[in-house]
């Protein structure tokens, strides 16, 4: 039996389609919206349109950007000779919070995942083994500590290594299972601050 008119049922079905959002919650945002001031839904059906449309990877680091190159490879300042590899833009902005990393990104978008049939083709890692014909004098492999991001992390040290390239890994604090993107930003200076060499 349907308890609300079929476009309300729509707007909810819509929104718990969304990660991390379960029926309550997809009803709680739909009446959220229902009862904004029309300008204010407008807007934001208009920025998710735009999202949607205009981001696009960053044509270096492969980041989420609405411009060729994102705001971080562009800026002169930034150490890009030091690459951080993470497994998505989330992880990007994690280690941005803690405001101490002044090198550059490289995002995988996601972990060599043999069981999901993830391999080294499904994530960025050929655009980062370009990048390295550049003047890299550090890769800094900041995946999950997960087994997946273990597993690519022994797959990148392993193909690194033979350019001679320093390779090295964030340090434990980082807890096992852990996603990067709800950790506190003191663990993840802790982190950065006491990796080891690979």
């Amino acid at each position: 039996m349907d308890y609300y008119s079929k476009q309300i049922s729509k707007l909810i079905e819509e929104l718990s389609s969304l990660p991390g959002i379960g029926s309550k919650s997809a009803q709680r945002l739909a009446f959220h919206i229902l009862n904004m001031p029309m300008e204010q839904a407008e807007g934001l059906s208009q920025a998710i349109t735009e999202a949607r449309r205009n981001v696009r990877y960053c044509k270096t680091c492969y980041t989420l950007t609405d411009h060729e190159l994102c705001p971080i490879c562009k800026n002169t300042g930034r150490d890009h000779k030091t690459i951080m590899v993470v497994e998505d833009t989330r992880d990007l902005a994690a280690y941005e919070k803690t405001q101490k990393y002044t090198g550059v990104y490289h995002v995988l978008h996601g972990a060599i995942s043999p069981m999901l049939g993830i391999g080294p083709g499904d994530i960025k890692l050929k655009e980062l083994m370009q990048r390295l014909q550049e003047d890299v004098d550090e890769v800094i492999i900041a995946t999950n500590s997960s087994l997946e991001g273990e597993t690519t992390a022994m797959y990148i040290s392993k193909l690194i290594k033979p350019t001679g390239i320093k390779v090295t890994r964030i340090a434990s604090g980082v807890p096992v299972g852990g996603d990067l993107e709800y950790i506190d930003e003191m663990t993840l200076l802790r982190a950065l601050e006491g990796r080891v060499e690979l």
